[in-house]
């Protein structure tokens, strides 16, 4: 590219085409021009919040085993009677018609917990979760640390349809949260700690790790960078040993090892797929709907849990499995022992149970639930066409898995999440393309079907944008000499701010600029000055310009990128840099102006939305560069 020709007033005041330097050009103790800060991806500061990062995975890997043990405590009492931390299961309690009325006391200390504790416990938790990272800097409130958790567990512990993981992951980003705000951290980092505190929670829960990494890129992070990417990993790793520690290694579900698919079954899991995401929307619309019902209701959201807790007692009354959180459900669904109308019927009742209690604003989680549903659609989808079509070799087992994950990422649009967590809780590898083909196919129909996700329509109606896509910067991956390098109008340090105004006052394209950078007798910078600058003030005809200099330039490398220039502007706050290349900084070069940064983006547009041939059709014709 042609270096950049100086055009010095003292040469002369006739018009020349050039760019301005914006004023008010920010302060510097050096006397040197600065140019840009470079940004290492890696770096000391990234090992301290790593480490801090492995304590909050110890603290959520905890949490997760205390909240499965109160409510393991909570269920023995209120349906059996008794004081013991084992496992129980709501679905064999003894306490006849009490079912009908147990959830509902269970709702009303929620509801209670919720007004007078904080709101925030309300929901499922990543949502609220994704609402913090995006609206607040990652700041979770530190008493939903605790009252999230034991919300949930009355929650679930009294019949609650919902899964413990949400809550989990709600809490360990809480925790994760709460460090960043004892501790003297960035927001980014904040927002680092609280997602590998819930990326920590989830592992701890299920154990798995990847998933749990996965989860927390596509819902929490709403990025892929080493600094964000290795400390939520390491956490990851750090609470599932915790989990190893307590529970062993075994799979979260265990399944029968499945055959590799042929093609006919692979195509009919994909179309299975397809049809789950449909199932994907209806459940995402009739959660909100429900929502929207129980805000037209002329009493306190207090008493909504208590009401949605009344569905939830009369569906567990003819089908206890519903009630509580139901993994033993998951696991003989996609083991092949509970399949067919049986599972279809089950399925139905938990969705109508989940979702009004869901909608009702009750504190529990929902991919158990959606686990729950989409795999007893799979496995009934499943043993439809072994009975249609017995020749296309579908097995219902991973009919039952393929429907577990499709639902969910047709619903949150977590596809990867989805992918790896139903083979990382299953460890079946012969279900892995079965479940790539049949979540894509969930992903791309509920993308047709619905503009935001299950975790997403919450927070757009309280007026958040939420990032749906993650593509390369493009200002990080271009230089600054592609769009920089320009005919620049400088002012003589050594003119008189009388020569400078007269100058102005001839008019000219060149003299319509707002700041110009000030060279000495050897064409070296020395500062800029803004139109202002030489325009007011009384009595300073005689000075010469360089007298009214009042800081160092701020410039900006050639070899930068527009990305580092970009950020360069806003901590100067300006609008213009003067180009200079690193070996002789006091020599400018060209000129960088914040429409240059607009127009970097022009080959992006183009590439999404300009059709042509890739063969024989020759590039697209450049476009004129837009004036400064």
């Amino acid at each position: 590219m042609k270096k950049s020709e100086l055009i010095s007033v003292s040469e002369g005041t006739g018009d020349r085409e050039s760019l301005p330097v914006a004023p008010s050009m920010g302060p510097t103790l050096e006397n040197v021009p600065h140019g840009p800060l470079t940004v290492q991806p890696v770096d000391a500061r990234l090992v301290l919040i790593i480490g801090l990062c492995i304590l909050v995975a110890i603290g959520a890997g905890l949490v997760a085993q205390l909240l499965g043990a109160l409510i393991s405590f909570i269920t023995n009492l209120v349906f059996f009677g008794r004081v013991s931390l084992h496992e129980a299961s709501p679905a064999e309690h003894t306490r006849g018609l009490w079912v009908l009325v147990i959830p509902v006391l269970g709702a009303l200390v929620v509801g209670v917990m919720a007004r007078y504790g904080s709101k925030a416990i309300r929901g499922h938790g990543i949502p609220e979760a994704m609402e913090q990272v995006l609206l607040n800097r990652s700041r979770i409130p530190p008493r939903v640390t605790f009252l999230k958790p034991l919300s949930s567990a009355v929650a679930i512990g009294t019949g609650g349809p919902f899964g413990a993981e949400g809550p989990i992951i709600a809490t360990g980003g809480a925790l994760g949260s709460l460090l960043g705000q004892v501790l003297k951290v960035t927001a980014d980092e904040r927002k680092v700690l609280l997602a590998a505190g819930a990326g920590a929670g989830m592992a701890a829960t299920f154990g798995a790790p990847v998933s749990a990494v996965l989860l927390s890129i596509e819902l929490l992070l709403f990025e892929f960078r080493p600094r964000s990417v290795i400390p939520v990993a390491l956490a990851t790793c750090t609470a599932t040993a915790v989990r190893l520690a307590f529970v062993g290694g075994a799979p979260a579900f265990e399944m029968p090892d499945v055959a590799a698919p042929g093609g006919g079954a692979l195509a009919f899991y994909i179309g299975m797929g397809a049809l789950i995401g449909v199932a994907s929307v209806i459940a995402t619309r009739a959660v909100y709907r429900i929502e929207d019902a129980f805000e037209k209701l002329p009493i306190h959201w207090m008493w909504w849990p208590a009401l949605g807790a009344i569905a939830v007692g009369v569906v567990g009354w003819f089908e206890p499995r519903t009630l509580g959180v139901g993994y033993s459900n998951i696991e003989d669904i996609i083991s092949g022992r509970f399949v067919g109308m049986a599972a279809l019927v089950f399925c139905l009742l938990k969705f109508t149970s989940w979702s009004i209690a869901l909608g009702s604003g009750t504190s529990g989680g929902t991919l158990a639930p959606l686990f729950t549903i989409g795999g007893g659609l799979g496995s009934a989808l499943g043993a439809l066409a072994v009975w249609l079509v017995p020749g296309l070799g579908v097995d219902v087992r991973i009919a039952a898995l393929v429907g577990m994950a499709a639902i969910f990422a047709g619903a949150s649009r977590a596809l990867l999440t989805s992918v790896v967590f139903a083979f990382e809780t299953t460890r079946q590898p012969m279900g892995l393309l079965p479940l790539l083909g049949g979540c894509a196919a969930a992903y791309l129909v509920s993308s047709l079907l619905m503009r935001h996700s299950i975790m997403t329509e919450k927070l757009v109606r309280r007026g958040a944008r939420v990032p749906m896509e993650y593509s390369a910067d493009v200002l990080a991956n271009t230089l600054v000499a592609v769009h920089g390098l320009r005919p620049v109008v400088t002012l003589a340090a050594e003119d008189t701010v009388a020569q400078a105004r007269a100058w102005l006052a001839g008019g000219g394209a060149s003299t319509r600029h707002q700041g110009f950078p000030v060279v000495d007798g050897a064409g070296r910078l020395v500062g800029v000055v803004t139109r202002r600058e030489l325009l007011e003030g009384d009595g300073i005809e005689g000075l010469h310009v360089r007298e009214l200099i009042r800081k160092p330039p701020a410039v900006v490398f050639d070899d930068s990128t527009l990305r580092e220039a970009a950020d360069h502007m806003v901590r100067e706050d300006v609008g213009r840099l003067p180009v200079v290349k690193r070996e002789a900084p006091w020599t400018v070069v060209g000129i960088l102006t914040r429409s240059d940064l607009l127009a970097a983006h022009r080959r992006r547009l183009d590439e999404a939305h300009q059709s042509e041939r890739g063969i024989g059709g020759g590039p697209p014709r450049p476009r004129a560069p837009t004036p400064a």
